[in-house]
């Protein structure tokens, strides 16, 4: 039998693993799991974050990293419109003037009121599940991006006299009416009614506050005079400065504009927020930072209870296969062969913990993708590091009872029953 280091030793390490691992089905099956539900964890939850990341940059393409959003305060979480604090109170709603007077600066090639609620969109029986449903003008697809693939935008008549017009976004036209012909059929919104004048398509990874997918798009004024709308986080207007203008000069525009307006003296705080795209960006790191440590913490604890009962199950490995032990030194195996045919169990025991977490967490991540309509890549760096940390946790963890393995007297060995 060879004692050395070498491939012909590490070969049979590994098959006395791996035979070893089969004699004692149940207990490897059970620490496997404690691996596989740490691993698919992290793999879940990575590609998930870095789906919607990448869902969100891509938005911001193409929207356009200039365009920026005034709000009449900005929270990362919604606030409840019943129970405002102060400071939010005091400050007034942002209103159609407000967003005209900012279209006429020099410095902006782009501004209305936008709002959104959430509600039902049926038509002929059909009742799909609440979906976001934006009050805005003819310019949604400056901001949105998309374009319109059959029918017409809002006229200005329209626009300005609220009228119960709509253009449904394709995949709730499919929903509503198959492939039947849409134009002209009528819709409800919230319980009333609207005529479909065109179908929308929105770009891929859509994103913009308060960050929804679109189901349907009305007049702002039918909106303001049909619906209840959440004037603190559901009111906005997006601004596009004029090309050849930079982000901080339309700002420092429509912030001298609306101070005017709102008789802002020069001390006095502003009353109104200003969000950028990148700010929007920088939000959402900040958040999935925080998701990402409450992931980590727990899907460590998930791989810490497996590198017990890896521990746990070579200790148990080892006592019971004494006598096998000292046969092997009796042979000519030296303490560092027995070393390292226990650690190699162990490693191979969290190795094909590991390798399935990855895979089940793969998967799961890509269910919670389609589901979620977004695309998840495979997160490279975090499957590596998975991989990495699960052989690291059962060498660390099977050393102890590997090294006890390797110290056993192969005479004592040979006496143990």
């Amino acid at each position: 039998m060879s004692t050395g280091l070498g491939a012909g030793a590490l070969i049979e390490n590994v098959r006395i693993a791996v035979d070893a691992l089969r004699a004692s089905k149940l207990r490897s099956s059970l620490t496997i799991l404690g691996v596989v539900i740490g691993v698919s964890t992290v793999m879940t939850m990575a590609a998930i974050v870095q789906g919607v990341r990448d869902q969100i940059v891509h938005s911001i393409e193409v929207a356009g990293p200039t365009t920026f959003f005034v709000m009449k305060k900005f929270s990362t979480t919604p606030l409840n419109p019943d129970n405002l604090p102060k400071e939010v109170r005091i400050r007034p709603d942002l209103s159609e003037k407000e967003a005209e007077r900012i279209r006429r600066l020099p410095e902006i090639g782009y501004a209305s009121l936008w709002a959104q609620i959430l509600s039902r969109i049926e038509a002929d029986g059909v009742r799909p599940q609440s979906m976001a449903v934006f009050g805005a003008d003819d310019g949604f697809t400056e901001v949105q991006g998309g374009e319109l693939v059959n029918g017409r935008w809002f006229t200005r008549t329209e626009l300005q006299a609220g009228s119960a017009v709509v253009v449904l976004q394709e995949k709730t036209a499919l929903r509503l009416f198959g492939r039947e012909a849409i134009l002209g059929r009528w819709v409800r919104i919230g319980g009333r009614p609207a005529q479909v004048i065109g179908v929308w398509v929105e770009p891929a990874n859509i994103f913009a506050p308060p960050g929804q997918g679109v189901g349907a798009i009305i007049p702002f004024r039918m909106m303001d005079h049909q619906y209840y709308v959440d004037h603190t986080n559901a009111l906005w207007i997006p601004v596009k400065p004029r090309a050849g203008v930079s982000v901080a000069d339309a700002q420092g525009a429509v912030t001298m504009l609306l101070r005017e307006m709102r008789g802002l003296h020069p001390g006095d705080g502003a009353t109104f927020d200003l969000i950028t795209q990148d700010q929007v960006l920088d939000t959402f790191n900040s958040i999935t930072g925080v998701f990402f440590l409450v992931m980590i913490v727990l899907s460590g604890v998930s791989l810490l209870v497996g590198g017990i009962g890896v521990m746990a199950i070579m200790t148990v490995s080892v006592t019971s296969r004494t006598r096998e032990i000292g046969v092997r030194k009796a042979l000519g195996a030296t303490r560092r062969d027995i070393l390292q045919q226990f650690l190699i169990e162990a490693a191979t025991l969290t190795g094909i913990g590991g390798a399935i977490g990855i895979v089940v967490g793969l998967s799961l991540g890509k269910i919670a993708a389609i589901a979620m309509e977004i695309t998840a890549p495979v997160p490279v760096r975090f499957t590596v590091i998975a991989v990495v940390v699960s052989v690291t946790i059962g060498i660390v963890f099977g050393l102890v009872p590997a090294q006890r393995a390797s110290r056993l007297n192969p005479i004592e060995a040979l006496r143990y029953e």
